[in-house]
């Protein structure tokens, strides 16, 4: 059998991998995209609930540093490929986005269908061969030189390849950290791994008779002395078990890592437009006086759905048909502490199955910013979420995984 030699051969086809592939092949290489599942792209379908939100409006100096301490990693990729580069990219290959909320970008048709479709059909044009159903099991490798990738069935050849894997969320869709067992074969270090972006379960139960209700801008903080100064602010929505909601979502990567140390994760969460216990008072104050002595329903309610206020009074001990005024002192106080500073505490989470992405990587400290090669194996290079970068919710990692691969697709340019 005659023996193929591709100038690159890219793992996994999410949306680093297919970009990637596309931007090597458009400067004329001949390109091998490798997915194990029967169609490409099947993380991508699941992004934002289907809705796809690519990007956002962030100058690249706020957007890394919405990243944490690993942000700046992404200076080089960022310079190249920013937000308007991906729009413009998508235009190119007849996908029209819009800014609805003038910051989160999307697809016109609001459709990860959209995508994906487009920018499969780029890599018909473009004459990639691909190879879906194919599961990668090793990367060819000698002299610290790349060689190649060995299949369950074949081995392809190239001295240049591309893990663009994923991380471990959604392993419903084929996550299985693949990435990081190739990476970890060659030498290459691998953070602790954690599920990111995905509900947390709390110890308490009273959360599930709360289910119909989103709380806007709750403020939640954690209550351990080691992480005091980690906080979030945004919308919460309790659910049967728990917490979720983008404020969650945002938070679950700083707790997920905690609730392995700690088994238990205190939080103390405002749901009350972040007033303090001198304004919250004050507010029922002036609502009574104004409103006829109102009772605490009716005081409250301007403050918390009357679901969320009913658990918080009979938690306190407060009848809530009575005025504030009316309530005993010490019942009184601590209606309006646990109003002002209500406790929670996180006992676990959901697991890499529902997870979005997954906080932790490959080790950048061995990756090269500027091309995204390996510093330790020649022709190995690596994009998206395998590696130790993660975001937020709001179209940070998409960009990042477009931004990552379209770097990495240049390696031979």
């Amino acid at each position: 059998m005659e023996k193929i030699q591709y100038d690159l051969i890219v793992i996994g086809s999410g949306a680093a991998g297919m970009i990637a592939s596309i931007v090597a092949a458009r400067s004329g290489k001949r390109v091998l995209l490798c997915e194990q599942q029967s169609k490409l792209g099947p993380k991508l379908k699941a992004t934002g609930g289907g809705k796809c939100n690519l990007t956002n409006t962030l100058t690249n100096e706020d957007f890394m540093n919405s990243f944490g301490k690993n942000g700046r990693f992404m200076q080089d990729a960022l310079e190249k490929f920013d937000y308007k580069s991906l729009i413009e990219f998508l235009n190119t290959i007849g996908v029209e986005t819009h800014i609805p909320d003038g910051f989160r970008v999307f697809p016109v048709s609001h459709s990860s269908e959209t995508i994906i479709n487009a920018l499969e059909n780029e890599i018909l044009k473009q004459n990639i061969e691909v190879k879906k159903e194919t599961k990668i099991v090793d990367i060819l490798c000698e002299n610290e030189k790349i060689l190649g990738v060995k299949s369950q069935i074949a081995n392809y050849y190239s001295t240049c390849v591309i893990v663009a894997t994923g991380g471990l969320g959604f392993s419903s869709l084929g996550a299985n950290g693949d990435g990081y067992k190739f990476a970890k074969s060659l030498g290459h270090k691998i953070t602790e791994l954690y599920p990111a972006m995905l509900p947390l379960i709390t110890k308490e139960s009273w959360v599930s008779n709360c289910r119909a209700d989103t709380i806007a801008k709750a403020q939640i903080r954690v209550d351990l002395k080691k992480a005091k100064k980690l906080k979030a602010c945004g919308d919460l929505i309790f659910t049967s078990k728990g917490l979720r909601g983008p404020v969650i979502l945002d938070f679950s990567r700083e707790i997920t890592p905690l609730l392995e140390e700690y088994k238990e994760v205190p939080l103390l969460i405002n749901m009350i437009k972040g007033l303090n216990e001198e304004e919250l008072f004050n507010h029922i104050k002036e609502y009574s006086l104004k409103h006829n002595d109102a009772n605490i329903k009716e005081v409250l309610e301007t403050l918390l759905p009357f679901s969320v206020l009913n658990e918080l009074c009979k938690l306190v001990g407060a009848d809530y048909n009575k005025r504030f005024k009316d309530l005993e002192g010490t019942i009184r106080q601590n209606l309006i502490k646990i109003l002002v500073s209500t406790p929670l505490t996180i006992v676990d989470h959901i697991g890499f199955e529902k997870a979005m992405i997954t906080r932790g990587g490959v080790s950048l400290k061995e990756i090269n910013p500027k091309t995204m090669q390996s510093k330790i194996i020649e022709g190995l290079y690596f994009c998206g979420e395998v590696m130790d970068l993660d975001g937020p919710c709001g179209g940070y990692n998409l960009q990042w995984s477009f931004a990552s691969g379209n770097l990495a697709g240049e390696l031979l340019n």
